[in-house]
């Protein structure tokens, strides 16, 4: 009995943790692939979102659902184990770019 009360909780955290809110329309700019020569961020319609980033020798990456947004920026992660990305400049065009400054870096989105 205490097995399969294990399994299911195991079961329920898998689930969870795959489970990210979608991006809301009004947001729709935000999805897609972002890059910069030591940054990328994937963020897919589904609420997933994939992040690296290499400041010197250190890299630091987070993978995780996508909890929400507030305001122009957006937080990752589930309960209290989540990290808010700040965006000073939320998706634009420049030119025939699409452009947004997250964390202080400007990166380009390089697919939808």
């Amino acid at each position: 009995m205490r097995l399969s009360k294990l399994l299911f909780a195991l079961a329920l955290l898998a689930s969870l943790i795959g489970c990210g809110n979608p991006v809301p329309q009004e947001k729709a700019a935000y999805v897609g692939e972002w890059q910069q020569t030591t940054m990328y961020l994937l963020i897919t319609q589904d609420g997933s979102v994939r992040y690296k980033r290499l400041e010197g020798s250190v890299s630091t990456s987070v993978e995780g659902p996508l909890k929400g947004f507030v305001g122009d920026n957006f937080e990752v992660g589930i309960g209290p184990m989540a990290t808010t990305f700040v965006v000073s400049k939320p998706p634009y065009q420049d030119g025939d770019q699409w452009k947004m400054v997250v964390d202080e870096v400007e990166l380009v989105k390089t697919a939808n």
